[in-house]
């Protein structure tokens, strides 16, 4: 296992290396930079916008820029933002907070739920449990996030439910206690974790159910039941741990995809997230935000993937990890 984890974080280095190359890349391809938008104000002279960029790193060129990042990058200092004049790590690390909160709530909750209902929908095949579970299932595998989230919005504007904007009441914070705080907090989370939990419940519930029927169809289920042990042992300790098994795989690149829906979730809900910092770094070409940004999210891909490597051998022990 630690011979896997460690083979996991040497391939880490040379993936990061290509990604943050072609971020750069792409963003040095790009016409203009982020001071270009100061140079039709006649408050600005040429002279001060090439000191900017030169100190910014800027007017190095390609490879040289990209090496100059790399330098710093690797003694973690990935720079200051050219919008906010804060440290890159600082800010991303306040933001990243907030995205982590949404994506990992909406885990929880996705998994909490496909789980059961998969196993129900598989239990009672082609009852109305069954076929109720299916049409939410195909509610949630056919319709767009962003679509989604613009109807919770909207459904929000109109009945004043659920808070739309922000992370918390920013009037009242500073009265409020601290169980009043977290309650705050979740009453804005609400809709968000509900937007992003439906789309991914209803992947998860499908092969949940899937990988249960397969299961129960095998000969060591039938066997277990010959020899009289009871429904409950039968579908826990027997059928429910192997069917589980493709579900614990898909959870680690489940990752990567609820991350990429909580980026559209928060810009179209106004969630203060890494989205937000990241599109508002685009549109003003803040280069050190964004190569800072794509880094980190590579990084959760990988420790995704290596954490629902890890559940899977510790799930089956067939598998084994060296």
């Amino acid at each position: 296992m630690l011979t896997f984890i460690l083979r996991r974080l040497l391939a880490l280095l040379p993936l990061l290396l290509v990604i943050s190359f072609l971020t750069y890349l792409l963003q040095w391809a790009a016409p203009g930079d982020y001071y270009t938008q100061m140079q039709d104000n006649p408050a600005f002279s040429a002279e001060y916008l090439a000191q900017l960029r030169s100190n910014a790193g800027l007017d190095k060129g390609l490879v040289m820029g990209y090496l100059q990042w790399l330098s710093h990058a690797v003694r973690g200092d990935f720079g200051h933002s050219l919008q906010w004049e804060q440290p890159v790590f600082d800010l991303i690390g306040q933001r990243l907070l907030n995205t982590l909160l949404l994506s990992c709530s909406a885990l929880a909750v996705a998994w909490l739920v496909a789980v059961p209902l998969g196993v129900i929908a598989a239990v009672r095949r082609n009852t109305w449990i069954d076929k109720v579970s299916g049409l939410v299932a195909y509610f949630g595998l056919s319709i767009p996030s962003v679509f989604f989230a613009l109807l919770m919005v909207l459904l929000a504007a109109n009945t004043g439910w659920f808070p739309i904007g922000d992370m918390r009441d920013v009037v009242n914070w500073d009265q409020m206690t601290t169980l009043e705080r977290v309650l705050d907090i979740l009453h804005h989370l609400a809709l968000p974790v509900f937007v992003l939990s439906t789309i991914s419940m209803a992947s998860w519930m499908r092969q949940m159910r899937g990988s249960m029927v397969e299961t129960l169809s095998q000969d060591y289920v039938r066997t277990a039941k010959a020899k009289g042990l009871s429904s409950g042992s039968v579908l826990f300790r027997h059928a429910l741990r192997n069917a589980i098994n493709p579900l614990v795989t898909l959870f680690g690149y489940s990752i990567a995809y609820v991350l990429n829906g909580s980026f559209l979730v928060e810009v179209v809900m106004a969630w203060p997230g890494m989205a937000r910092l990241v599109v508002d770094a685009l549109f003003k070409q803040d280069q050190p935000v964004v190569m800072g940004a794509v880094l980190m999210a590579t990084i959760l891909l990988v420790i995704g993937n290596t954490v629902a490597d890890i559940l899977l051998a510790l799930t089956d022990p067939r598998i084994r990890l060296s």
